[in-house]
């Protein structure tokens, strides 16, 4: 299995950023899909979260309004579209994998029940 994530970049504030994360080797369509992140120095935090069919997502309160989650499973990726970027979006942005039938928006936004992590894709937003 492995998740692949790509899109990162150096961009300044207010600016937009797509990053996406491609699957192989899972049935995508059957996992719940997350985007975390790392800033440095820091633990690393939830994001957003997109069922398995696409039709609910869930977003931390710093990114909500800003930032849009969606899926291709035709394609076997996840995306998270990044709109207004702050200095303080400065991170590396992993996505994950959890099996629908035992995880819940919940335990995903809590950083449990994940089986599979991607490798991270750093974003970088100067002021």
């Amino acid at each position: 299995v492995q998740l692949q994530a790509s899109g990162g970049g150096l961009v300044q504030a207010g600016v937009s950023l797509r990053v996406s994360c491609g699957a192989s080797g899972v049935t995508f369509s059957s996992y719940r899909m997350g985007w975390f992140r790392q800033a440095p120095g820091k633990e690393r935090e939830f994001v957003a979260s997109i069922s398995r069919t696409g039709s609910t997502t869930y977003y931390a309160d710093s990114v909500k309004g800003r930032f849009t989650i969606s899926r291709d499973n035709a394609k076997n990726t996840v995306y998270l579209q990044m709109n207004s970027l702050k200095p303080e979006d400065t991170a590396v942005y992993y996505c994950a994998a959890a099996p629908s039938w035992r995880s819940t928006p919940a335990t995903m936004g809590s950083g449990n029940g994940i089986d599979y992590w991607g490798k991270g894709t750093q974003v970088t937003v100067s002021s």
